[in-house]
C-alpha cells in the first residue's frame, strides 16, 4: 500500500511528499494550523540542504527572497555600540557563504505551492490515535473520519502528536538546553537598513533584524531557565513573561515589550533537542524535529528537516515496498549528519558555532550515499 500520511504542513513535511510523489507513493498531509504558518525566524540552509532545494527546483526562488544583511552591530545593555561587523552575522554566519538564509514563512509558503496540486492537504486538523497492523496504519482525526494508510510519518516538530502515539511521552525524549526561546514580528520601529543589532544583559538578550526590504522586524528574544511549567499552548502566561521581561531592559525595552504584547505572530517554547535511540516503530516513523531535534541554537535545523525528508523519499523508493529495510537505512544513512548537527548546540552553548565544526557538519552527509 503507497499510501503515506505525513503529520505536519511546515517544512519537512512537504519536501517528505515532494520526493514521495516523485517515486509514485500517494501523500496526505494533515497540519493543525488552518493553512501554511505563517511568522517565525529567519532560517539557513547549508551544505546537503541547498541540494535538496536545488533537486526541487527552488533554488533560484530561494536566492531571490534571501536576506540580504550588510552586517550587525553587537550592543552593551545601554545601547552603545561595542563591536560590529560587515564581514559576519550571528544568524547566518558569513555573508560571502553560499549558504542561503531565508525566514521560515517564505520558505513554508515555497514548499507548499511546490506540493498542493500533488499531495492532499487537512488543514485544520490533527492525529488522535494510531493503531497499526501488518497491512496498515488506521488513523483517528480530531475532526475528520478515520482512515488507513500504508505508511504514517511523523513530521510534526519538537511536541510531535506522532512521536508520543508510537514511542511515548515526550519527556522520555526531550532534552532541555536551559534557556527559551521567543520570536515575533513587528513594524521597523527601529529604521534598520539591512542590519542586525544583537545585545545581551546578564541572562537575557536579543537579536533584531530587519526584513520584507525594511519594513518589518523580526525579534528573536531568548533568556536562561530551567524548564517552566507553563503549557507550550499557553500563549498568555508566556507571553507575559516575555513582556515582563523585556520590560526590564534598559534600552528600547518599552517598546521591545509593546511589540511583543501585540505581535499577532507571537511565539515561545523551550530550547530542546530531542534524542532517540530508534526513529521508526512498525509502519511509523519521525522526521526533522519530531524524531532529531538539534533546536535553533544550532542553526541546522532546516538543512536536517530537508536532508532527512530527501533521505527517507530515497530509502523507500530504494527499499521494494519493504518499509523496516527503508526505515533502517534511513537511520543508518542520517545517524552521523544528526549527531554532528546536534552537537553544534552544545559544544558552544550561547554562542555561535565553530567555522570548523559547521564546516563538518554540512559535509557529514552525501544525499547519494
Amino acid at each position: 500500500m503507497k499510501t503515506v500520511l505525513i503529520s505536519g504542513g511546515g517544512i519537512a513535511g512537504p519536501v517528505l511528499a515532494h520526493w514521495l510523489h516523485r517515486h509514485g507513493f500517494e501523500t496526505t498531509i494533515v497540519e493543525r494550523a488552518p493553512g501554511p504558518r505563517p511568522g517565525g525566524q529567519a532560517v539557513d540552509i547549508r551544505g546537503v540542504g541547498l541540494d535538496v532545494i536545488e533537486r526541487m527546483g527552488l533554488l533560484e526562488q530561494a536566492q531571490r527572497v534571501r536576506t540580504r544583511m550588510r552586517g550587525m552591530s553587537i550592543l552593551d545593555p545601554d545601547g552603545h555600540e561595542v563591536d560590529r561587523s560587515t564581514e559576519a552575522t550571528f544568524s547566518s554566519g558569513r555573508l560571502d557563504s553560499d549558504d542561503i538564509e531565508l525566514l521560515r514563512d517564505d520558505l513554508v509558503r515555497m514548499v507548499h505551492e511546490r506540493t498542493r496540486a500533488d499531495t492532499e492537504y487537512l488543514f485544520g486538523d490533527s492525529i488522535t490515535a494510531l493503531d497499526q497492523d501488518t497491512t496498515g496504519v488506521r488513523v483517528d482525526f480530531a475532526h475528520g473520519a478515520s482512515r488507513t494508510f500504508g505508511l504514517v510519518i511523523g513530521a510534526d516538530g519538537l511536541h510531535s502528536t506522532v512521536r508520543r502515539l508510537a514511542f511515548g511521552p515526550e519527556d522520555r525524549f526531550a532534552h532541555h538546553l536551559g534557556s527559551y526561546l521567543s520570536v515575533f514580528g513587528a513594524d521597523n520601529f527601529l529604521a534598520l537598513d539591512h542590519w542586525q543589532i544583537w545585545l545581551r544583559d546578564g541572562d537575557v538578550g536579543f537579536g533584531i533584524m530587519p526584513v520584507r526590504d525594511n519594513t518589518e522586524l523580526r525579534i528573536a528574544f531568548g533568556f536562561q531557565s530551567p524548564p517552566l511549567p507553563h503549557d507550550r499552548r499557553d500563549n498568555g502566561t508566556l507571553r507575559r513573561l516575555i513582556v515582563d521581561k523585556l520590560a526590564s531592559l534598559r534600552w528600547e525595552g518599552s517598546r521591545l515589550a509593546a511589540a511583543a504584547e501585540e505581535a499577532p505572530d507571537f511565539y515561545c517554547d523551550a530550547m530542546a533537542q530531542i534524542r532517540m535511540d530508534h526513529w521508526s516503530r512498525g509502519r511509523v516513523a519521525l522526521l526533522g524535529d519530531a524524531g532529531y531535534c538539534p533546536s535553533p541554537l544550532s542553526g541546522q535545523g532546516t538543512s536536517l528537516a530537508l536532508a532527512g525528508a530527501y533521505v527517507l523519499a530515497d530509502c523507500l523508493a530504494r527499499a521494494g515496498g519493504d518499509h523496516h529495510v527503508a526505515y533502517s537505512r534511513y537511520e543508518q544513512r542520517m545517524r552521523t549528519f544528526v549527531n554532528v548537527n546536534q552537537a553544534l548546540a552544545t559544544e558552544n552553548p550561547g554562542g555561535p558555532a565553530s567555522e570548523d565544526s559547521l564546516t563538518h557538519a554540512k559535509n557529514a552527509l552525501s544525499l547519494d550515499g
